[in-house]
């Protein structure tokens, strides 16, 4: 087995050769560093590399082979952590000037869920300043690169995780959504992105663990490998008040006969939504695909009326909350990404604010009702395609004009006003060969039957075995390019 089969190998094929000992972790480790040696300067994807961290791992995980045992399921697999999850011992930037340097002395939950499980942690991956971006650009390492086109960029706010898992430089990588952080980085390349349910994944630390917007999620090559990654992050902790469901109901499988499921599809949400014409055409095979999966496929969408001024006072609230003490100490230090949200959220009164829970509560009756006539909702993850890696949001969604960079993630935050799960699966590719990816929107809590939905439209499309150009095998082991150290 070569070093460039060690990349691509399903999560659970990598653990299985592990466990029959035909391959060892160090091995695995190895083949992903000599990617990241010859892919990470080009689509600065990671930047921390925790090298001698990683190989004290995967030794930690050839030494339970030998004594006959398992870590747990993702045992000896290469992951990359968000740098919005503190990391005990390696550098933590947040994109954030006022932490350039700063080191954590604990983990993030979602850190030592995967590494209790038998990751290796690898490093960490580009963000924009606080999450606040869908263009993971900061003013510490620059913008992270689209593995299909250089030139444009690889979505945010977990663009570094998905680009790093897109290029075959780990196997899996976490992320965090609120307004679309897991979907669109995932769309732009190529990959797997979910938005789990509200109250499926427990978070810690957390200024308020019972905030109902930001959740934290899986990035996979696959579908199944986000499901094995969700028998991981679910597990319930007393650090939190979510993650109280069967971690185990993700072992299930995700073979389903959908033949008389009832799925609505709409690529604009019956006109509530600008989409690009170029991503409508892309998405064209995805409605004759849904035929194929399901006899009872039909042309439909929820109202969403409100979703937009509920999100966006809800969201800036909750960005004045996290970031309002440290920004009227420094504000010169804050990009204007952030600055708009903590403004608009210092701005919000409690009208505006009993105003938004009473619009989202209506969402949720309406979209709950939604979905007992057609169990799925299935339409566009982005409405645009990448723009150019030094410009913070497009212009243009169509012929509307982008004030900010929320307009183009309508189709995206407007579901997570719901709570409810919502994946990207790669879907076509636009006649200039950019990854265009379709969002799966289920009931609250059925965040399997999304997987299980997920999964046949992969295999319907076959979209996501297309790999970038810049992912090129690599021959020859380490190249001895610029270590990247915390």
């Amino acid at each position: 087995m070569t070093e460039n089969d060690l990349l691509w190998l399903p999560a659970r094929e990598l653990v299985e050769l592990q466990r029959r000992r035909e391959v060892s972790a160090r091995e695995i480790l190895d083949a992903h560093l000599a990617q990241i040696d010859a892919v990470n300067p080009k689509v600065n994807a990671i930047i921390t590399l925790a090298e001698d961290h990683a190989r004290a791992l995967a030794a930690r995980a050839d030494a339970a082979v030998a004594r006959g045992e398992l870590l747990g399921p993702l045992h000896g697999l290469p992951v990359a952590h968000k740098d919005l999850a503190p990391t005990k011992g390696i550098r933590t930037t947040y994109g954030s000037k006022l932490y350039a340097g700063h080191v954590p002395d604990h983990d993030a939950l979602v850190v030592e869920q995967l590494v209790n499980a038998g990751a290796v942690t690898v490093g960490k991956t580009n963000v924009p300043e606080f999450g606040a971006g869908i263009q993971s650009t900061n003013e510490l390492f620059g913008p992270t690169r689209n593995p299909y086109d250089l030139n444009l960029t690889a979505g945010g706010s977990s663009g570094g995780a998905a680009a790093a898992v897109a290029t075959g430089m780990v196997a899996l990588a976490d992320g965090g959504d609120t307004g679309g952080s897991l979907r669109n980085p995932a769309t732009f390349c190529n990959v797997v992105g979910l938005r789990p349910s509200v109250g499926s994944v427990p978070m810690w630390p957390a200024n308020d663990p019972f905030a109902p917007l930001s959740i934290q999620g899986p990035i996979g090559r696959t579908v199944d490998d986000v499901a094995l990654q969700m028998t991981v992050l679910t597990r319930a902790d007393p650090r939190s008040p979510w993650g109280l469901g069967d971690a185990s109901r993700f072992n299930a499988g995700l073979e389903y006969d959908f033949s008389d499921v009832p799925v609505a599809w709409s690529a604009d949400l019956g006109g509530q939504l600008a989409v690009d014409d170029t991503v409508r055409t892309a998405m064209q095979p995805v409605h004759e695909a849904l035929a194929g999966i399901s006899r009872k496929v039909a042309v439909a969408a929820p109202d969403m009326t409100g979703a937009d001024e509920a999100f966006r006072t809800l969201r800036g609230w909750y960005r004045a909350l996290n970031y309002g003490d440290r920004y009227a100490a420094n504000p010169e230090a804050f990009g204007i990404r952030v600055r708009q949200d903590i403004e608009n959220g210092l701005a919000t009164t409690s009208a505006g604010l009993m105003r938004a829970h009473k619009l989202r509560g209506l969402l949720f009756q309406r979209f709950a009702e939604f979905t007992r006539e057609y169990r799925y909702l299935v339409t566009v993850t982005t409405q645009v395609v990448p723009w150019s890696a030094d410009q913070l949001w497009p212009e243009r969604i169509g012929d509307t004009r982008s004030e900010n960079y929320l307009d183009c993630m309508r189709s995206m935050y407007w579901f997570t006003v719901l709570g409810v799960p919502a994946l990207s699966v790669p879907a076509g590719f636009t006649a200039d060969g950019l990854p265009v990816g379709v969002q799966i929107v289920g009931r609250s809590g059925d965040d399997l039957g999304v997987l299980r939905l997920a999964r046949q439209i992969e295999r319907t499309l076959g979209a996501g075995l297309r790999r970038p150009a810049v992912a090129v095998p690599v021959v020859g082991g380490r190249t001895g390019t610029t270590r990247l150290t915390g």
